[in-house]
């Protein structure tokens, strides 16, 4: 927070001249500072959405006071160490804590400037050039005040809103693991039972159980995965990455129904896409499978690459049931499914791997005719050399 302090201090240009100007103000200033506080406090009851943070009555008000006087007292010091700092640091923290909005800091320190400013020049005695030189030292320190509050109220203010969110995510995981994993569990569970009560169950019948168990586990253990794969994505490793041969190694990983035709369009001389290519064959594994999942009733899909100025583009298309209109801007959203089954990350983790690879992913549907998911790469030859 010093160093922070420090930065900002040369950026305002900030001296030792300015401190030692404030420092001379303070004996001129401080038989005026219980006025400005009783200005201060009398303005924030002309103010309720200021004053309903106030919840402790006169009592607190007195405390306040005392604080608001020894915040200006050491503001008036000329010393501006590491304790000076952190104080101001705490003050952004308890606003954010008792649920002050930032504005109403903002015009109180307009405020206390503006009395500051009215003493200090009717209790002057020396040059009006020294007048104006220690009124620019203290509006400098002011703000460097209030770049210090509010820098402290933007930081927990951030941090409180993102374990909120946090928060309400899990919620939406809890959820959705509870779903996911309570069907398979109970399917467990069920022939577990079967196969420690039933008397002489024929061979095929335990087979058949012991199926269901094996099933059942695997899929508990692709939710756990996809879990995973969400919250640990590795930094991508980039290489040169022909394009090709590793669509063919999706398509051979993710076989598909025999009512499903595969089309593979990748012109020989493309340029290879500067990417992880085991990350690249997630995604793409992921976009087969959701066509596979869209043309139930059988139909073609195409996957075609080709460049452009200085990428390189893979569209998988299929001619499946479509995407709903109202749907399609939230589908690679986090826990966003439209499958009766499923947690929603597939789509999720895809646009995330993406971007980590420098690269974009767009989707276009038509309900009933549908759908073209398409990624975009930098070409290797213009990413580092590669």
């Amino acid at each position: 927070m010093l160093a922070r302090f420090r930065e900002l201090q040369s950026y305002v240009g900030w001296t030792e001249d300015d401190a030692r100007r404030v420092s001379h103000a303070r004996p001129l200033l401080t038989p005026h500072l219980s006025d400005l506080i009783e200005d201060f406090y009398a303005e924030i009851e002309r103010h309720p959405e200021a004053r309903k943070v106030i919840t402790g009555g006169e009592v607190q008000i007195h405390r306040l006071k005392g604080t608001l006087l020894g915040w200006i007292t050491e503001l008036l010091s000329g010393v501006y160490d590491e304790d000076y700092v952190t104080r101001r640091w705490r003050v952004g923290l308890k606003h954010v804590e008792i649920g002050l909005d930032q504005v109403y800091t903002n015009v109180a320190l307009s405020r206390l400037r503006t009395g500051l400013s009215v003493r200090l020049e009717t209790a002057w005695s020396g040059s009006c050039q020294e007048l104006t030189q220690t009124m620019q030292s203290l509006d400098k320190l002011l703000d460097l005040d209030l770049a210090i509050i509010e820098d402290a109220y933007q930081y927990e203010y951030m941090s409180k809103l993102q374990r909120t969110e946090r928060l309400a995510t899990l919620g939406q995981v809890a959820g959705g693991i509870a779903h996911e994993l309570r069907n398979p569990l109970n399917v467990v569970k069920t022939s577990v039972y079967y196969l420690l009560n039933a008397r002489n169950p024929p061979q095929a019948k335990q087979l058949e159980h012991l199926g269901r168990i094996e099933r059942n586990v695997e899929s508990a253990d692709a939710v756990i995965s996809a879990l995973s794969n969400f919250a640990r994505m590795r930094t991508p490793s980039l290489s040169a990455v022909k394009l090709e041969p590793l669509i063919r190694r999706v398509l051979e990983d993710n076989p598909l129904s025999p009512s499903i035709t595969a089309v593979v369009d990748c012109p020989a001389e493309l340029l290879d896409a500067a990417c992880d290519g085991e990350q690249l064959g997630i995604v793409l594994g992921n976009l087969v499978r959701n066509a596979r999942d869209a043309m139930s009733e059988g139909g073609r899909l195409d996957i075609r690459a080709r460049a452009g100025a200085g990428f390189v583009e893979i569209e998988v298309a299929d001619e499946g049931v479509g995407i709903d209109p109202e749907i399609l801007p939230h589908i690679m959203e986090p826990l966003y499914s439209t499958k009766a089954r499923g947690l929603g990350l597939g789509l999720s983790i895809a646009r995330s791997i993406i971007e980590r690879n420098g690269g974009s992913i767009r989707a276009e549907s038509v309900l009933g005719r549908g759908s073209v998911f398409t990624v975009r790469l930098v070409v290797a030859s213009l990413e580092g050399g590669l």
